[in-house]
């Protein structure tokens, strides 16, 4: 997969932060922003699940930072998987809104960090200016939708169908490699539902599966779906916070304090990445995970359908 030096120099990290290079600039940027928040909203320990529900206690909290933490570092790995792993999951015991909410903080974090990480800059944006402009309107329909509207479980179902559709085809397929084929429509087309079912649900699976189809290079796989992504959710939490009512203090600080967590598990998946792996064994993993993602989504939908 990468043959890229898996080990990390922390004083030359330094060194070019302290030059402005930009992947360090943009790695620190995420990660200081996130901290900040954890810390200066920080709202008294008596008050640590008075935001959530009655119901969650700090032990279920404490479960939801081991959960984040191994998304974190699928993220790091795959590029993608994030939110498709904690959205479900958290949605299952606090109101599925505040998960969405809440949720959009650390996938900000994460693919601004791995912007800089893979050195994806405004070139990216050049070439597919059309995808990241309707990844954008797609987004701010997403986020007025996810607050005029109760959708219940159905949006999340239809995903989940997406996926394992997804993993079918890739196996059906002997997992098809196409060599960077370029549909500016399918781009565009899935870079507007991108960003609606990310605002809507918080749960994006179309333009990572687009990528892992048509984009062998790893790192701009990884660099351009985390600059996209790092566009939507950035348009998201300045629309949830200038526009409606959703983005409170609290859940700025809750979403702040797992994207800090979650640092952690990005920089394994990160070290994991850069290690030598087979090709066809990483498709499996993607496959694999992509599978238990939608059996996972189902077991949280069906019941709620039925």
């Amino acid at each position: 997969m990468s043959t890229r030096e898996p080990t990390i120099d922390p004083q030359q990290f330094l060194t070019n932060l302290r030059a402005f290079h930009y992947r360090e600039v943009m790695m620190s940027l995420a990660t200081l922003a996130v901290l900040a928040g954890s810390i200066l909203l920080f709202p008294g320990w008596g008050n640590v699940t008075k935001g959530v529900q009655s119901t969650v206690t700090t032990e279920l909290l404490a479960l939801f930072v081991v959960v984040a933490v191994v998304a974190g570092a699928i993220k790091g790995m795959l590029g993608f998987g994030y939110a498709l792993i904690t959205t479900p999951i958290f949605a299952s015991v606090i109101d599925p809104t505040l998960a969405v909410v809440v949720l959009a903080i650390p996938p900000w974090m994460i693919n601004m960090f791995q912007v800089g990480e893979t050195k994806t800059g405004v070139s990216f944006i050049r070439e597919e200016w059309i995808l990241v402009a309707l990844a954008i309107i797609g987004s701010v329909v997403g986020v007025y939708f996810l607050a005029q509207y109760n959708t219940g479980p159905i949006v999340p179902f239809l995903i989940g169908l997406i996926i394992l559709a997804y993993v079918v085809f890739q196996v059906v397929q002997n997992f098809v490699t196409i060599e960077e084929a370029h549909h500016p429509i399918a781009l565009s087309t899935a870079g507007f539902l991108e960003g609606f079912l990310l605002a809507a649900s918080n749960l994006g699976p179309l333009l990572p599966a687009y990528f892992h189809t048509f984009e062998r290079d790893t790192e701009r796989y990884i660099g351009g779906l985390s600059m996209v992504l790092g566009i939507i959710f950035t348009v998201r939490l300045v629309q949830m916070a200038l526009f409606t009512d959703l983005l409170t203090t609290y859940r700025i600080w809750l979403g702040s304090t797992i994207a800090v967590v979650t640092i952690v598990g990005l920089l394994l998946g990160t070290y994991l990445r850069r290690l030598e792996i087979d090709q066809r064994r990483f498709n499996w993993f993607v496959i694999t995970l992509l599978f238990i993602i939608s059996l996972n989504i189902f077991r949280n939908t069906i019941p709620a359908l039925l």
